[in-house]
This record gives structure tokens, sequence and C-alpha cells, in this order.
């Protein structure tokens, strides 16, 4: 599946899709479990994103984060939520793509 900017996502990283957002496992994780919210139009920063889309990208975080809770063993103790909005912010794609990553107590020192 393409995903603009991305590479084309491989079809077992793929978690989920509607027509606006795709949820993949992220390729290079942070943490077992790491995930990207990605739209499915080229939109580079989060102002891009029509109100509604807004919306709907809540959705698929909660979506995101109960699924990786159900799935994930042991399940995560919190998440890690957020994105780099701008090359200034560190954002090194020019696509908008949102992290959801699982954290466990204590895995970092």
């Amino acid at each position: 599946m393409m995903v603009p900017v991305f590479d084309s996502a491989e079809p077992e990283r793929i978690l989920a899709r509607d027509r606006w957002f795709v949820v993949i496992r992220d390729k290079y994780p942070l943490t077992e479990g790491h995930c990207l919210i990605i739209p499915r139009r080229a939109v580079v920063r989060f102002q891009d994103l029509r109100p509604s889309e807004k919306g709907l990208l809540v959705d698929w975080i909660g979506w995101t984060q109960g699924y990786l809770g159900r799935t994930l063993v042991p399940a995560p103790d919190g998440f890690n939520l957020g994105f780099n909005d701008g090359e200034a912010a560190g954002q090194t794609m020019g696509q908008f793509h949102f992290h959801v990553i699982p954290r466990y107590r204590g895995d970092v020192p």
C-alpha cells in the first residue's frame, strides 16, 4: 500500500485503515508495537489536516492504544503519543504522521 512520502507499506505492517488514515507498525520501532497513524492523502503539517480529520485522528489514537493493550504481552504500562510538526521540530518526513509508542515501567533509566 502506498502512503504519501513513506515507502510502500508492506501488508504485514498494516494494522488497520479506512478512507482517511492507515495505522502501520513503525519500520524502525523505538519499542515493540511502535505504530504510526498516517493520513492517506498528502498532508505535511498538523494544521493541514481538516477539522474532521483531526477528530478521526483522535479516534485512531484510541483504537491503536486499545489494540496494543489487547495484543502486546505484557500489556504496556503507558504510551508516548505525539508528532514532530515541522522541520524545526524534528520532522524528518514530508508527511504528517502520529506516533503511538508503548512504554513499560523501568524501560528507560
